[in-house]
């Protein structure tokens, strides 16, 4: 479990330094009157294309510049890759982390980050203390009989968290996010409140 923990945390240190180097890559473009629109997918398929295109005025200095960048982009999307490839292949053979899995918003790496990090599941009596040990409690300050819940708490284990966080917000967006008559949370509360929640 502690393994495939650091297969976790390794891939997420990926992710973020691949998503850093293509905000840099659009901040750079975007000095020079091109911008991209965000997302991993947009700068996969029009940077070469962008590039390629002599209409653009670039120096040939900030091409090399930004081709060096590229690569080194499509080096941390391989490596997030072969990660994910580890992941999935441990997943295949964990029955609790198939089992998961069966849960909208559950995903595979979700599944198997829930897995390797809980351990024994009988050490929680309850939902609400495997909650409480994420972080997907309120945070509490009652005294005197007085009892007030605020937001949720930073504390607890922040990579769980937002697996489970973007997970709902995929079953959010899947399904439509449309006000419930019957459920007092979706009435008055926006998208992303719901999809904590």
């Amino acid at each position: 479990q502690q393994a495939i923990l650091a297969v976790h945390r390794v891939r997420d240190g990926f992710v973020k330094a691949r998503t850093a180097v293509a905000n840099q890559i659009r901040g750079l473009l975007s000095e020079f009157g091109l911008v991209l629109p965000q997302g991993i997918q947009i700068l996969r398929h029009r940077l070469s294309e962008l590039l390629d295109d002599a209409t653009h005025e670039l120096p040939e200095l900030f091409r090399t510049l930004i081709r060096s960048l590229y690569e080194h982009f499509k080096t941390l999307d391989q490596q997030v890759q072969e990660h994910e490839v580890v992941l999935l292949n441990w997943h295949k053979n964990h029955a609790d982390s198939q089992l998961l899995e069966t849960i909208p918003g559950i995903g595979p790496i979700t599944a198997t980050a829930l897995v390797a990090s809980i351990g024994d599941i009988h050490a929680y009596e309850n939902s609400r203390q495997l909650s409480a040990w994420i972080g997907l409690v309120p945070k509490q300050h009652s005294s005197g009989g007085k009892t007030l819940l605020q937001g949720i708490s930073k504390r607890g284990d922040v990579y769980l968290r937002t697996l489970l966080i973007h997970g709902a917000r995929a079953v959010v967006r899947a399904k439509g996010y449309k006000p419930d008559a019957d459920t007092r949370v979706t009435q008055k509360c926006p998208a992303n409140v719901v999809a904590v929640a």
